[in-house]
């Protein structure tokens, strides 16, 4: 089986990009960024004893993934022809992926997140990447917030006012996939959130991170405020649809990325 039949398999998509989550006119910087934030969701490390084996298979075909988008000549010979080269250096041979992770990402301590966050939120880079992931993924908001760097679900409400202001400017387009997103959609991201929360604090070593009890002190202190940030925005969303955004949801998920 090619990788990209593996990508089809192991993640619901052929697209070395998508499975990365970035865009397809990303810098090599952003393809590093993607690859990073995607394994990080499957590594080895992090799964159950059951799970692991899956974990490892996902984790391996995401490595081949960026393995081709980082080599200039392999990524454009997938953009141009749309297929990647089974045979060439990036692919062959049995390479040790969770070494090769290891190379590319030194271990990162608690002050290493919050400098990068601080000079990050708010930058005019992160405005970019948000309005470049609303229009890639059309507005929509679950692949907008896996997108987009140093977010989880608390910051939405933050993240939709960028793009309403972008969208109200007309700097971008105003998708029906964002304007009409239903309640039950909001819901369901932020279960699967909470869920993936819940499953990061049962891992005893974050891989490398340092200080793991400081940055967990550091992460429910943040979300704390955020959380109620986050309700007040749904509850500020019922109020003003009422039973109306109950009624939309799956009807609006189907035809999500249509102006």
């Amino acid at each position: 089986m090619g990788l990209l039949e593996q990508c089809e398999a192991a993640f619901g998509s052929p697209d070395l990009y998508r499975i990365l989550g970035v865009r397809r006119e990303a810098s090599p910087e952003e393809i590093r960024r993607g690859y990073h934030r995607a394994s990080l969701r499957v590594h080895p490390d992090r799964a159950e004893p059951d799970a692991k084996e899956e974990a490892t298979r996902r984790f391996q075909i995401l490595g081949k993934a960026y393995a081709v988008l980082s080599d200039a000549e392999q990524r454009a010979v997938y953009d141009e022809q749309g297929r990647v080269d089974e045979e060439g250096e990036a692919l062959r041979g049995e390479r040790d992926w969770q070494e090769y992770w290891r190379l590319l990402f030194k271990k990162i301590t608690v002050n290493d997140i919050e400098e990068f966050e601080k000079s990050y939120k708010d930058s005019e880079e992160e405005l970019a990447d948000i309005k470049a992931a609303y229009m890639d993924f059309e507005g929509d908001m679950d692949r907008i917030m896996e997108s987009v760097l140093c977010v989880d679900y608390t910051d939405e409400p933050r993240i939709r006012k960028i793009i309403e202001k972008a969208i109200d400017s007309g700097e971008v387009p105003s998708y029906k996939g964002f304007v009409k997103e239903s309640k039950q959609k909001m819901l369901a991201r932020k279960r699967r959130a909470e869920k993936e929360a819940r499953e990061a604090e049962k891992t005893k070593d974050e891989l490398g991170l340092g200080g793991e009890d400081d940055l967990k002190a550091l992460i429910q202190s943040r979300n704390k405020d955020r959380k109620k940030e986050m309700d007040d925005f749904l509850a500020q969303l019922e109020a003003k649809y009422g039973n109306n955004a109950k009624k939309g949801g799956k009807k609006t998920a189907a035809k999500k990325g249509k102006k």
